[in-house]
């Protein structure tokens, strides 16, 4: 029976898309960084495009269909995560300012992942994305994939980039820090 209702709670249309996400990580990887090409740097900004457009989609039908479940709680934010992380990675192999923004993703995913551990140790569980997030990784995704696909931007326009995403997850960091202190009101 616990076999049977796990199955269930995992083989959801939103968990599906998920793990659909996780999945694409190591194709896009392939081919970004095998890239040559101007087709190959559009198929990789496509599979990015699609793994967006899944990650809405699985949030609205988990919501609208009541399949939001522990197991996609954990599964979108890890193939957010994940996604996002690879996509700075790559991208720093050919603009190294982005290692800036690869440290302070690491610096604030590490702080949040600690402080939801702490707080599961206490028996409270911490609030869901907070706007500031989601904005963060509307930015992120969208800058992210246009540099993708325009390989050859000059270096300063990398470096504003890589700058704006790095304000936008500075206001995040900041926000989550202050809600796990609880010195400000969730927005």
């Amino acid at each position: 029976m616990i076999i049977r209702d796990w199955k269930k709670n995992l083989f959801t249309i939103p968990n599906l898309l998920s793990l659909f996400r996780i999945l694409l990580i190591p194709v896009y990887v392939g081919i970004y960084l095998h890239a040559d090409n101007y087709k190959d740097f559009a198929l990789a900004g496509g599979i990015l495009a699609v793994s967006c457009l899944t990650d809405m989609l699985d949030g609205k039908i988990a919501r609208s269909f009541h399949m939001v479940s522990t197991i996609g709680k954990f599964l979108d934010p890890l193939a957010d995560k994940a996604t996002q992380f690879t996509m700075i990675l790559c991208l720093a192999v050919c603009h190294p300012v982005l290692w800036n923004l690869a440290t302070l993703f690491v610096i604030k995913e590490g702080f949040q992942l600690i402080a939801g551990v702490r707080a599961l140790g206490k028996g409270k569980m911490l609030t869901g994305a907070l706007l500031s997030g989601k904005v963060c990784t509307t930015v992120l995704f969208v800058s992210l994939i246009l540099m993708v696909l325009m390989p050859s931007l000059p270096s300063g326009i990398v470096a504003l980039i890589t700058g704006i995403d790095c304000v936008f997850m500075l206001i995040s960091f900041i926000r989550y820090g202050l809600i796990y202190h609880q010195k400000s009101p969730m927005i």
